[in-house]
């Protein structure tokens, strides 16, 4: 594994006399680059700043995040060392998946994956370094790892298995160099697999209420046919008139026009937009509109956008986009009115935190099952708003590089480098300055889902605002940036993008309606 492959450990050297060092048992990530000698060979000095910056936005914040600790970086790789072997493998999937984001408006072939190999052992501990078999084992099994897969030891494996949401695959015991016994090996399949399998089981249970539903419509239909007069040879005659409604033939009669119970089919959302309330499926009842807790909406009146900037390839080119009237969240969605939902079973799960910090680890799947609720709960099309809605509220009105400004101003955003944040968790909503609009929080905070798929530049985007939805749909955009990143995300022509249904602890969301 380049570098990382001549790594101190208990088979390289001399051993320290017994008591000169401390040992300890932990948990180590070994992460490495596939095919970086052909990446460095392509394009060396880029490669270099790509997985610098890796390293810095995604790699370090994720470890310390986690509670770990980076041992080192190696040019290709990294070591990482963690008290707990739950916080070591999410700490991975984190890193993984949110490589899947960076990587999915890339050519296959330019692509930074890791493969990473997880082992518990005891390990003898330096103030720069650590060495052992345990180090030996991660390393040994990160090199049999898949680019973009996370692969765990059995000793891993026997503390998480029941403690990390997510499947795993065994792969047998496996030979690796160096280590006497042979080492179980596992291969972790992350949320997003789970997250399939879970919506797999509630479509299942969705279809079983639905059928048992027609089988009682029809059976109340058929007992209805049957205890009519008329259906009743011999007596129809004889039966004084019945009182009918002056529009309607006789219920059992074909092509009867009366009123019968309708069933929707069971369908998922489209990404497009919001169904109505009408049209979707409710096996229990609805809490009235008094009971929700609507988020505080601004409407924002129709214009025109010249959207995007120079500043990255993925904001260009700029172009001018027409702006329908619409209204967006005054804020980011709330833990308090994300738990509605999931109090009502809608949403996905139960959100922690103060009542009133922005809802965070939100995927788009979460993001927009919580938008068809509102929706349907008030009978109001709420929706997420699309990317070119998104930026023009964002703006206020401006143009500059942020909407105040072309330079980074304390106070009014929260950011890694804006000012005194706190590094655990966002603030509560409105904490900042809004802007012209009266929005809070238009950067910075948290990043918010829209309702647009990935797409690499804005070449062939909608001019008429729209939400631009395409064929292949695995990552959907995000905005604003987070309380754990840098300046630059909090510009309002800043995009990104991440897997939809995976889910991250800096994504949140912002609601639209209308128009």
């Amino acid at each position: 594994m380049g570098e990382i492959r001549n790594f101190k450990s208990g088979n390289q050297g001399e051993r320290p006399p017994h008591g000169a060092v401390p040992r300890r048992l932990a948990a180590i990530i070994v992460g490495d680059i596939a095919s970086y000698s052909r990446l460095m060979q392509a394009d060396e000095e880029g490669t270099h700043v790509r997985v610098k910056r890796i390293e810095r936005d995604l790699i370090q914040p994720s470890i310390v995040e986690h509670h770990g600790s980076l041992v080192k970086t190696t040019g290709d790789g990294f070591i990482a060392i963690f008290d707990s072997p739950v916080e070591a493998v999410r700490c991975s999937i984190v890193i993984q998946q949110n490589l899947v984001g960076r990587n999915a408006s890339l050519p296959k072939d330019s692509r930074i994956e890791y493969r990473i190999g997880v082992n518990l052992g005891d390990v003898i501990v330096e103030s720069d370094d650590i060495y052992g078999d345990g180090v030996n084992i991660a390393t040994r099994i990160e090199g049999i790892a898949e680019p973009g897969q996370v692969f765990i030891s059995g000793a891993i494996y026997e503390q998480i298995k029941h403690k990390v949401v997510c499947g795993y695959e065994s792969l047998g015991d496996r030979k690796v160099k160096n280590i006497t016994d042979p080492v179980r090996v596992y291969r972790v399949l992350p949320d997003a697999d789970a997250v399939s399998r879970t919506r797999g089981r509630r479509e299942n249970i969705l279809i079983f209420f639905l059928s048992l539903a027609l089988l009682v419509i029809a059976g109340y239909v058929l007992w209805y046919m049957l205890a009519q007069p008329g259906s009743q040879v011999g007596q129809h005659a004889a039966a004084p008139p019945a009182v009918a409604p002056t529009a309607s033939p006789t219920p059992a009669e074909p092509g009867s026009t009366a009123p019968a119970p309708q069933v929707a089919p069971a369908a998922s959302p489209s990404p497009t937009a919001v169904p109505s309330p009408a049209a979707l499926p409710s096996l229990v009842p609805l809490p009235s509109t008094a009971s929700i807790r609507e988020p505080e909406m601004v409407a924002i009146r129709a214009g025109s956008l010249a959207m995007g900037s120079i500043d990255d390839p993925t904001e260009r080119p700029v172009h001018q986009v027409a702006i329908k009237p619409f209204a967006i969240g005054k804020y980011p969605v709330t833990v308090r009115e994300w738990n509605e939902c999931a109090a009502a079973k809608a949403c996905g799960f139960t959100a922690i935190g103060k009542d009133d910090a922005p809802v965070t680890n939100v995927s788009w799947t979460d993001a927009q099952q919580y938008a068809v609720w509102l929706a349907q709960a008030t009978k109001k099309p709420y929706r997420l708003p699309s990317e070119a809605e998104w930026e023009y509220a964002a703006r206020g009105g401006t143009q500059t590089k942020y909407w105040w400004g072309d330079k980074l101003q304390p106070g009014m955003a929260a950011c890694k480098d804006c000012g005194d944040v706190s590094a655990d968790q966002p603030v509560k909503v409105g904490s900042f300055k809004p802007n012209p609009f009266g929005l809070y929080d238009m950067g910075g905070g948290v990043d918010q889902w829209v309702a647009d798929c990935w797409h690499k530049n804005y070449q062939g985007a909608p001019a008429d605002g729209s939400a631009w939805i395409g064929a292949d749909c695995t990552s959907h955009v995000l905005r604003s940036g987070s309380w754990k990143n840098d300046a630059r995300y909090v510009r309002p022509a800043n995009r990104d993008s991440y897997d939809t249904n995976v889910r991250y602890p800096t994504h949140g969301l912002r609601i639209a309606l209308g128009p």
